[in-house]
């Protein structure tokens, strides 16, 4: 596709969810992700296996491939209408596919399924080496379960990063922007059994940052445990996230 058929193409969808740069200078018209930085993903992905859960768009899978990733299997459920979408306004992997034509993969390399984390085995799709989790954990309702599910379909020594809203600055039950749990030692996660969270009916859960990598842990990833915040600060809500790497350990003799 040339510059003028793309833009032309990105006018049949209603909703972006990513910015994606596309060929010629044109990009999707997405905010998300608010600062790719943040999510501290290496720059050089080479030969590597890549699983990205609840694509979207494709920012990561795309952004993987760019880094040099030997094959990239995306995977979504389409669970998520931000609270207000239209169903007939997410395209499930309508702009996703739009993209990758766009960017020129083929499917070997780029390959896409609409699949419940739940539902991942390894036999599906094989083992990964990275996996990429972004977004999609405060939607689950057993989010230690898909956890667990990512977990086995990683390799030993594989990383995994995580990306999800978190309490340490927000939380509804306290009084909203700035009545979280500041404490970064507090093990805390909420439940949120119809929209309290940002009035989406798709947010379950959300954990404090301490909570999550004690998640990410439990599940096996027990190597190089780090976390952090996208703002120290934050003065908005849709700043209220956190970051989660680790690695599986690899076994021993």
């Amino acid at each position: 596709m040339d510059p003028q058929q793309i833009r032309d193409g990105l006018k049949r969808f209603p909703f972006w969810y990513h910015r994606i740069e596309l060929p010629g200078g044109v990009a999707t018209p997405g905010l998300n992700p608010v600062y790719p930085p943040a999510y501290r993903v290496p720059e050089r992905l080479d030969g590597l296996r890549v699983l990205d859960v609840g694509a979207w768009d494709g920012y990561w899978t795309f952004e993987s491939l760019k880094r040099g990733a030997r094959q990239v299997v995306a995977i979504d459920d389409f669970s998520d209408y931000l609270g207000h979408l239209r169903p007939e306004d997410r395209k499930a992997w309508q702009t996703f596919d739009f993209c990758r034509e766009a960017l020129g993969y083929d499917e070997q390399r780029c390959t896409r399924q609409e699949l419940s984390v739940y539902d991942l085995r390894p036999e599906t799709f094989g083992s990964f080496d990275v996996v990429f989790f972004f977004g999609t954990l405060y939607h689950l309702r057993h989010p230690l379960l898909a956890l667990d599910r990512l977990s086995a379909a990683c390799v030993p020594g594989g990383r995994i990063f995580v990306e999800t809203t978190i309490l340490n600055d927000y939380s509804p039950y306290l009084g909203g922007l700035g009545k979280g749990y500041p404490d970064d030692r507090q093990v805390v996660a909420e439940f949120y059994p119809t929209n309290e969270y940002a009035g989406n009916v798709t947010n379950w859960w959300n954990p404090t940052l301490r909570c999550l990598m004690a998640m990410v842990w439990a599940a096996g990833f027990t190597e190089e445990l780090s976390g952090w915040k996208l703002a120290d600060a934050p003065q908005e809500i849709g700043h209220c996230r956190g970051f989660c790497s680790a690695r599986k350990p690899v076994a021993r003799a």
